[in-house]
């Protein structure tokens, strides 16, 4: 049976703008009480103020220990204790691998995997001491492939990935949940300039939609298209001549898509200054 979003408190990471406001938008339509977080508060209070139902915006920097506390702390205080945690801060550097500059290195470990470390080990004790609870991380098809010019944001996609599995284990029977949403590219300012290879360019509301669909009937890897989710079980038995040949006419070369471009140029300059957001 499908489980009522009605009155659930929902906390959402980098909800000031892309996945993260269509995910509060279709939640706080369904009648889900949602905190949003954003590196802005500013951006996360302007955002939630133009949402449908209840929605709060916080400041949010998921790569401080404190701040993610805090704005757990604030939701429940809020809101109530914390039924969803959504992580879905994320940021993307694009480019040859020995171009990358340490920084963008740093901050996509930090941001991408680190941060969703942190609001599972903040979030899910809680949520096992009450005999319920359900994180759901935004992840990546990043998680099971990895794109020329993406190596390292794939290696923190596949790190999430990773964790969520342990983690999943140690919870078994707690009645707390993890899901992993894993969408192709999304038509969002970190994709800005990058190709989708063989799949459709996807819209937040896709992704949004999705992390309301496993919040409903709780699934762990979910991918978006759900078309994925087949070829990718199916490449990973194939030896890997056939698996290489069929990855390459599917899998986007975004060194090969942003080469030349500066369609990137603004968004990674932000996040090399330290902003976050997917």
């Amino acid at each position: 049976m499908k489980r009522a979003l009605v009155g659930l408190v929902v906390a959402v990471t980098g909800g000031a703008a892309g996945i993260g406001r269509e995910i509060a938008r279709e939640l706080g339509a369904a009648g889900a009480l949602v905190c949003i977080g954003d590196l802005s508060g500013d951006a996360a209070r302007a955002a939630a103020a133009e949402l449908p139902g209840t929605v709060h915006g916080c400041e949010l920097d998921v790569t401080s220990e404190r701040s993610f506390h805090d704005f757990l702390a604030v939701t429940e205080a809020l809101l109530g204790p914390v039924d969803v945690l959504v992580n879905n801060a994320g940021v993307m550097w694009v480019g040859a691998f020995d171009d990358e500059p340490d920084s963008a290195t740093a901050r996509m470990l930090a941001v991408n995997l680190h941060g969703v470390i942190r609001g599972v080990r903040l979030a899910a004790p809680a949520m096992r001491a009450r005999g319920r609870g359900h994180i759901v991380t935004i992840a990546s098809v990043a998680s099971k492939v990895s794109p020329a010019g993406e190596a390292t944001y794939a290696a923190t996609k596949h790190g999430v990935l990773g964790y969520l599995t342990g983690v999943r284990e140690e919870l078994r029977g707690s009645g707390v949940r993890l899901s992993a949403i894993m969408p192709g590219v999304v038509d969002t300012e970190l994709a800005k300039g990058t190709s989708t290879g063989a799949a459709p360019l996807l819209q937040p509301v896709d992704v949004a939609r999705a992390v309301v669909e496993v919040i409903q009937r709780p699934r762990f890897e979910v991918t978006v298209p759900g078309s994925l989710g087949p070829m990718l079980r199916w490449a990973g038995v194939l030896p890997q001549w056939a698996r290489d040949l069929i990855l390459r006419r599917t899998v986007p070369n975004q060194l090969a898509a942003v080469s030349g471009s500066s369609a990137r140029a603004t968004y990674e300059k932000r996040l090399l200054d330290g902003d976050s957001g997917a």
